[in-house]
């Protein structure tokens, strides 16, 4: 029976592209438009058969991971663009619509990241081996979007021009006091001391990353200039001309939007200027994934702009610019996934064959969501004051044009 509702499920969902099912009893069922990509996926028994049936989106990647959903040539990448591009257009079953609503009715819930649990979601994600991340990241272990003036700019590129574009937008110049929320291994905070001069106060909840910083900056020279802490954004006190956060927004959790956005006024000089650099999501609003919840990131959600922005609004926050960055996401998974899949025989060392198939489907889903899915990038320069920001964006792209050059010419 559960082969013969699978069957009828295929045939509804997938009109663009090709796949041919093997099932567990040898059977094979071709949907699509009978054209090149072709992909062909096995399945190995009938829980596996199920389990897609009644839950296709935690099945999928669960399956994957466990080796009973198997795919000809280990194609995961066609098979994800494929997957996606059909899901966005194609009715769910009457019996999965009743568990996506309720996963959707249920998601401030889910998202309520009080502080305890903000330090348990980060280290289920971010206290992984630190090797881990070594075998597939820049060199400056930036784990965020890069930057992509061309396609085919190297990782590394995209990631300096990423930094570039941000100092750019945050107006640095040198003595200014920074927060950057989220600090990650500090490439980021490193940077705007080391190049614009800046004095920063790093922060995050990761012990391996806050232990990665600090190190980082003793090597360089630089504790003087950049400190971390190992704390949660909503015990910071000071003050701060500029703020910086990029992709900690992600972890926030839908209940505490009204929280952050005013942190971030409060935290700001009157002058000052904040840039969140978060992904986002372009269709009305929805769940998590489950599988991504449950297995790459707990608490996580992306937010759409509509429930973003009326947080910005309670704050009292200018929306200096509001930047959407499409396929560059995208085109850094790619990287990742290329140097993932050849450092994979030193990640299976670290952990064993089945981490090693979860992160492939993680960067290969991530990657094709970008691609065919919703998701983008969206960043938000905010401020407290209407004139703190130039009034156009020619800033941004005059080399040798400063903040207090441009102030001076108005």
């Amino acid at each position: 029976m559960w082969q013969e509702v699978l069957d009828r499920m295929l045939r509804t969902m997938l009109t663009d592209g090709t796949m041919t099912v093997v099932m567990p009893n040898g059977r094979q069922h071709t949907y699509g438009r009978q054209s090149r990509p072709l992909v062909t996926v096995r399945l190995h028994d009938l829980a596996t058969v199920r389990h897609l049936v009644m839950d296709p989106e935690l099945a999928l990647g669960e399956s994957y991971m466990n080796g009973t959903l198997t795919i000809d040539d280990d194609d995961l990448q066609g098979f994800l663009a494929l997957i996606v591009q059909n899901i966005q257009h194609a009715p769910r079953v009457w019996w999965q619509k009743p568990l996506g609503k309720l996963r959707t009715t249920l998601r401030r819930l889910t998202q309520n990241n009080v502080a305890h649990r903000s330090r348990r979601n980060v280290a289920h994600h971010y206290d992984l081996s630190g090797q881990l991340y070594d075998l597939f990241l820049d060199t400056d272990k930036q784990y965020s979007c890069g930057y992509f003036r061309h396609p085919s700019d190297t990782l590394e590129q995209a990631q300096v021009q990423k930094k570039d574009h941000i100092a750019r937008k945050l107006l640095i110049e040198p003595g200014m006091r920074v927060l950057d929320i989220g600090c990650g291994w500090g490439g980021m905070a490193l940077t705007l001391a080391r190049n614009y001069g800046a004095q920063v106060v790093g922060v995050t909840l990761s012990e391996e990353q806050y232990a990665c910083a600090t190190q980082r900056a003793a090597q360089e020279g630089l504790s003087h200039r950049v400190s971390f802490r190992l704390c949660d954004y909503r015990d910071v006190q000071g003050a701060f001309d500029r703020i910086v956060s990029v992709g900690m927004f992600e972890h926030v959790g839908l209940p505490h939007y009204d929280a952050y956005f005013n942190a971030v006024r409060n935290l700001l000089t009157p002058d000052g200027i904040a840039l969140i650099h978060t992904i986002g999501w372009t269709a009305p609003p929805s769940a998590t994934n489950p599988w991504i919840k449950k297995y790459i990131f707990p608490g996580g959600y992306v937010p759409t702009l509509s429930e973003t922005m009326g947080s910005v609004e309670h704050a009292r926050l200018w929306p200096a610019d509001v930047e959407c960055w499409r396929l560059h996401y995208a085109y850094t998974l790619r990287h990742w996934f290329d140097r993932f899949n050849a450092n994979s025989d030193d990640v299976r060392a670290l952990y064993d064959d089945r981490f090693v198939r979860m992160w492939r489907f993680y960067l290969a889903a991530s990657e094709q969501t970008f691609r065919h899915g919703h998701q983008a990038v969206f960043q938000l320069q905010l401020s407290r004051k209407i004139d703190a920001v130039p009034v156009t964006r020619d800033y941004l792209y005059t080399p040798t044009l400063g903040h207090a050059t441009q102030r001076a010419a108005e």
